[in-house]
């Protein structure tokens, strides 16, 4: 599995996934909202410590920055 996340990616989604669990830890969340976001927080996180998103691959998109050549 080849990492495809950069490090502006990798906060932004650690970043996210946490605002979710607080909205969830808040009430903000009725009902089955709290399972929908529980599970895209989960995904973000996770994402976010492996380095790697799966619905990246099929569209060969990859977010770390290029090194330049010299």
């Amino acid at each position: 599995m080849k990492k495809n996340m950069g490090s502006l990616d990798k906060v932004l989604r650690l970043i996210a996934g946490a605002l979710l669990v607080v909205l969830i830890a808040a009430g903000v969340a009725p009902g089955t909202w709290v399972w929908v976001f529980a599970a895209i927080a989960a995904m973000f996180i996770a994402t976010s410590l492996i380095g790697f998103c799966p619905l990246y691959v099929p569209f060969r998109i990859s977010t770390i920055p290029k090194k330049k050549k010299e």
